[in-house]
């Protein structure tokens, strides 16, 4: 009689800070998607939830803890009479913490992001975008990463809050490295030189909003929060700063990676241009693919156990990290036929490319109009544009599958 062979451990399948990662995760993504619901990973000391249906669960009922500070080799939470800037909007007024104010907030805060606003901001952001194709005029080759993807995360940032150019200089070092101040797989001293920027950005954020509410403007998504403050006791300052900080979280470096893999994706395939462009909505389903085809999430979304519980047959005990990685579904092709293969047509449903349940966001709509409206103006200018090279990949960002650059050739010259 054969005995059964031990499994493998999971760390040696899976590592998705390695270079052989970075060139193809395909492989260890299914390691960890074929090893069971919840898997716990040593190098993390965090638990690996996999299934499409547990995640959006997790997602919709919130049993699972948001608070970093719920996490167990989290820093100890600061007494309020240390709290500086950061502390003060990630623990008295957060969004990510607090479940029912985090709905409240959500709710009250919806006008800011109706379409009238999403326009506005829209109309704010296209003429920078302009200009930066402007700047790069006719080159035989650029480095679309370094001359355009770079700059517009940043750009759309401070337009769609309002911030005056003088301050910009300020802001950009938080808008670049929000994300570590959560990262919980980087090091202490990283996410301390993060928080200290952020303490720094909601010092300039302050005084926008002072200067805002004594010259407020008609369809200006900082103007709506001041309107929404006073119109509810509940919302106040520290709840429209720490939404800033939201944004900029879910916007910057997030962006970056989908400006780089959206260029990427659609110039691999060039047949499938046209209909990825073709409309807003087309390009929304587009965009779900081509962050499906990348596989481009080296992590998810982090949770914390708030006691000692059983989950999916597993358990995991107060503090432990339960991470959601909810793109290790979409290499199934039980729910997506041909997996590996790039199609703009695909169907997504449900669609969680930006959440879902509670914790949608709620800044989906503007993210896409602006990833579609820089894919437009470039093909516009460089209608027969195509990769120079195959883009040398980066495996030293903290968070996603990055390239170290990303030359485009824009035959623009060609007889």
């Amino acid at each position: 009689m054969s005995s059964q062979q031990p499994l493998a451990k999971l760390e040696d399948l899976f590592n998705p800070h390695t270079q052989a990662y970075c060139d193809n995760p395909v492989p260890q993504c299914r390691a960890v998607y074929g090893r069971g619901r919840l898997v716990f990973y040593e190098p993390w000391q965090a638990w690996i939830m996999t299934q499409l249906d547990d995640i959006m669960d997790c997602w919709r009922e919130e049993y699972l803890s948001s608070d970093y500070y719920d996490w167990e080799l989290a820093p100890e939470r600061p007494p309020e009479s240390e709290w500086g800037n950061f502390e003060r909007a990630l623990i008295g007024h957060s969004l990510v913490a607090d479940h029912d104010h985090h709905r409240l907030v959500r709710k009250v805060a919806a006008p800011a992001f109706s379409r009238h606003v999403v326009d506005e901001i829209q109309r704010r952001i296209e003429p920078d975008i302009k200009r930066l194709f402007d700047q790069l005029g006719t080159p035989d080759v650029f480095d679309f990463k370094d001359e355009i993807a770079q700059h517009i995360p940043f750009i759309s940032i401070n337009r769609m809050i309002g911030v005056p150019e003088k301050y910009w200089e300020d802001i950009k070092p938080v808008t670049m490295r929000f994300t570590e101040t959560w990262n919980p797989t980087i090091p202490a001293e990283q996410r301390a030189t993060a928080v200290a920027e952020c303490n720094n950005a909601i010092e300039v954020f302050k005084k926008v909003i002072a200067d805002r509410r004594e010259n407020p403007q008609d369809g200006d998504f900082l103007s709506v929060l001041i309107k929404v403050e006073a119109e509810h006791e509940n919302f106040d300052e520290w709840d429209i700063l720490t939404l800033l900080l939201a944004l900029i979280g879910a916007g910057s470096d997030t962006t970056l990676m989908a400006l780089q893999w959206t260029t990427y994706a659609l110039l691999k395939h060039p047949d499938q241009i046209s209909t990825a462009l073709a409309t807003p909505e087309s390009f929304a389903t587009a965009f779900s693919e081509v962050g499906r085809w990348g596989v481009i999430s080296k992590m998810g979304f982090a949770r914390y156990a708030p006691k000692d519980m059983e989950i999916l047959g597993q358990s995991v005990k107060r503090g432990q990290m339960v991470l959601m990685m909810p793109h290790l579904y979409e290499l199934d092709p039980a729910y997506f036929p041909e997996p590996e293969t790039f199609d703009v047509t695909r169907t997504f449903d449900p669609d969680i490319r930006f959440g879902y349940g509670p914790r949608f966001c709620i800044g989906a709509s503007l993210a896409k109009k602006q990833l579609h409206m820089t894919m437009s103006e470039m093909i516009k200018r460089f209608p027969n544009i195509e990769l120079a090279q195959e883009p040398e990949r980066d495996a030293t960002d903290h968070n996603a599958i990055a390239f170290k650059n990303l030359l485009l050739r824009t035959n623009c010259h060609k007889n």
